[in-house]
């Protein structure tokens, strides 16, 4: 009696353990850790989309996943000390929506998987070795945003023929060092070849957007674009603002800002980018190394034009133009 006692137990042993390894790996909430330099309430559609990438991989946050979120409130001086709260929490993976937070989380771990999402050069910024093998602890999406400048004054050009000096608007800081510069000469270049004399002026803060607007009506520009920086995004509805007020015609990277009443965008669809995120991190979370993950470009660019804001510019937007767009908001 007493061996088949023990054989009942052996075999009652053999069951329930994978049963219970079953349910101890069942258990498992991975941890993510979101790091923007932007405030909290500033572009909740952005993280939305990221989220709904992870569900539609089967991530629910609150039962198999958790999110520690870290905004920097509009002050990127702050990135720094809230990546390194990151690391010290151990989460298994940090998503930067930013260049500037990218580097800010690969200064902060060397080995910590890092996500960027739409970084505007991260060869040059030093987050990857390269785009197809980014051999360190970050990969994710990039916009190329030194090539995607050139694009954007091509649109405004074929949209405004007729214009001449062109304002551009940039943050000193906005991105890395070197994207930065490469930004900068692109428009430059990009300018002078379709025939348009470049006014560069930069803005470290809304505070200098009045200044910076005043600038630009003294130098007589005929129209604006504003290159890629975080401050400059989520400050979008005003300097969309300044930019009527001053009868500017202006071109920009993201379609949120013709959503604010902008005349136009040529660019990459950032929420998809925050989406397609999720992949990246599903892959790592699985035990996929970042280092051997290629970094994407963004290959579809879309054309969003405003005819509201081009009438209350007096402009006409050439039919081959309109045809082109992506979308034509009313």
């Amino acid at each position: 009696m007493r061996l088949i006692g023990l054989a009942v137990i052996l075999t009652l042993s053999l069951t329930l353990a994978p049963l219970a390894a079953e349910a101890q790996q069942a258990a498992k909430i991975d941890r993510i850790g979101y790091l923007s330099p932007s405030p909290a309430a500033a572009n909740p559609h952005l993280p939305e989309a990221f989220h709904q990438g992870l569900r539609d991989l089967g991530y629910v946050e609150g039962r198999n996943l958790m999110i520690e979120y870290r905004y920097a409130e509009g002050k990127p001086e702050r990135l720094p000390a809230l990546a390194a709260e990151l690391v010290a929490l151990k989460v298994d993976v940090i998503v930067a929506s930013s260049t500037v937070g990218a580097l800010a989380a690969k200064q902060a771990t060397r080995t910590l998987p890092i996500v960027f999402i739409g970084a505007a050069d991260p060869v040059t910024s030093g987050l990857v070795t390269s785009l197809a093998r980014p051999g360190g602890n970050a990969t994710g999406s990039s916009n190329l945003a030194p090539e995607l400048v050139g694009k954007c004054l091509e649109q405004l050009k074929q949209a405004i023929p007729g214009v001449g000096r062109v304002a551009v608007l940039w943050q000193p800081g906005g991105q890395g060092e070197g994207t930065n510069k490469d930004m900068l000469k692109g428009a430059d270049v990009a300018a002078r070849a379709l025939g348009m004399r470049p006014q560069f002026v930069e803005a470290r803060g809304p505070e200098d957007f009045d200044r910076a607007f005043s600038e630009m009506t003294r130098a007589r520009a005929g129209a604006l674009t504003v290159l890629p920086s975080a401050m400059l995004f989520v400050e979008r509805r005003r300097l969309v603002d300044l930019a009527a007020k001053s009868r500017l015609p202006a071109v920009y990277t993201w379609r949120e800002f013709v959503d604010a009443g902008g005349l136009m965008s040529y660019g990459p669809n950032l929420a998809d980018l925050f989406r397609r995120a999720a992949t990246y991190v599903d892959k790592i979370l699985k035990g996929m190394k970042p280092g051997e993950l290629p970094v994407e470009q963004s290959m579809k660019f879309e054309l969003v034009i405003n005819l509201t804001a081009a009438k209350a510019l007096g402009l006409t937007i050439p039919q081959s133009v309109l045809l082109r767009a992506d979308q034509v908001i009313q």
